[in-house]
């Protein structure tokens, strides 16, 4: 499904990235970690058009997305939940999930109800605004905007940042059970192993390259991996 080859990229004349691959498969779970700074959410930027491209390439579905903006990213059935404002705090919760199906003439009833299925907390405070929710509810909030297209991929940067704890292990169950549906997840989590738990795949990078791939259960399990960047 995605097919990152030789990235270079960053943001102006600033590299971040090196030569850097990443594939996901239809309807995969890849996790991508590393320590701060190893460039993790410029390669998910990279996927969503928002860096600049200095090398290399990006296939979505066959087709060369590589320099392609974000808006025509998303009409290619690619989402993208940021680490920080991913919601419009002055609008409510029901305007906030319109803006996720901007590109819609009209929105589906059966998109909408598959969120409020998904996110039961959204329909019970639809007229709520966002500005006055809790930090777990904006990021259900977030997660659900982005379904509203029924992407193929879902780009997550950092979903547990600034979580209480008893709210991380709800949130990643939710992200599993929207990839099990059938939604391809890209996510960024500096909760590594966690997300290696979670996911079907893992990358580590470090310092912009590669360092490791494989099964995420392989790296959970490789010693030299979890000394150098899982903590032992």
């Amino acid at each position: 499904m995605l097919d990152i080859s030789g990235l270079d990229a960053g943001y102006g004349d600033l590299q971040i990235l090196y030569d850097v691959d990443l594939t996901i498969e239809d309807g995969g779970f890849v996790a991508i970690v590393g320590p701060n700074g190893a460039g993790k959410s410029t390669l998910m930027k990279s996927v969503f058009g928002l860096t600049t491209t200095m090398g290399g390439a990006v296939r979505f579905n066959g087709t060369d997305i590589t320099n392609l903006s974000p808006d025509q990213i998303i009409r290619h059935s690619i989402s993208y939940v940021p680490q920080v404002d991913n919601v419009f705090p002055p609008l409510t919760v029901m305007e906030n999930l319109r803006m996720g199906a901007f590109i819609l003439d009209e929105v589906p009833a059966d998109r909408l109800e598959m969120v409020f299925n998904r996110f039961p907390i959204l329909r019970e405070r639809k007229d709520q605004k966002a500005h006055t929710m809790s930090g777990g509810q904006r990021q259900m909030l977030a997660m659900g905007r982005a379904l509203m297209l029924d992407p193929d991929l879902l780009l997550l940067d950092e979903p547990s940042a600034g979580l209480a704890p008893d709210l991380v292990d709800e949130m990643f169950d939710r992200i599993d059970a929207i990839n099990d549906a059938g939604t391809a997840v890209m996510m960024v989590e500096q909760n590594a192993k966690e997300a290696l738990r979670r996911s079907e795949r893992g990358y580590v990078l470090s310092q912009g390259r590669n360092r490791y791939e494989d099964d995420s259960d392989i790296l959970l399990g490789d010693e030299e991996v979890r000394r150098e960047f899982l903590g032992g």
